[in-house]
């Protein structure tokens, strides 16, 4: 039901309108990931970091899925200053 880059594209749906308990997805933690300080212009914006290294902000939730150690909250905690991996966008295409 959800397109490929959604991550709930792995949650099965119930009567077509519920979402059953999200399936996270498999993403390779690649030692070789940027690392990268949070810029303020982009303090509680994934989708503008996500628009800057993958050309699209339809990836934004994977800044949390990469970092869950330090974002809990995919907005509030993408704060300016906080020092993030950013996956490779091969790794991303990946993803299972």
């Amino acid at each position: 039901m959800y397109k490929s880059h959604s991550p709930w594209s792995r949650t099965s749906v119930i009567s077509n309108r519920i979402l059953d308990i999200q399936r996270k997805r498999f993403l390779f933690k690649d030692p070789l990931d940027e690392e990268a300080v949070i810029p303020q212009y982009m303090d509680r914006r994934p989708d503008l970091m996500s628009f800057e290294k993958y050309g699209t902000a339809k990836y934004w939730w994977i800044f949390a899925h990469r970092n869950a150690d330090t974002i809990i909250d995919p907005i509030n905690d993408f704060s300016a200053g906080k020092t993030i991996r950013i996956p490779k966008r091969e790794n991303i295409d990946k993803m299972k």
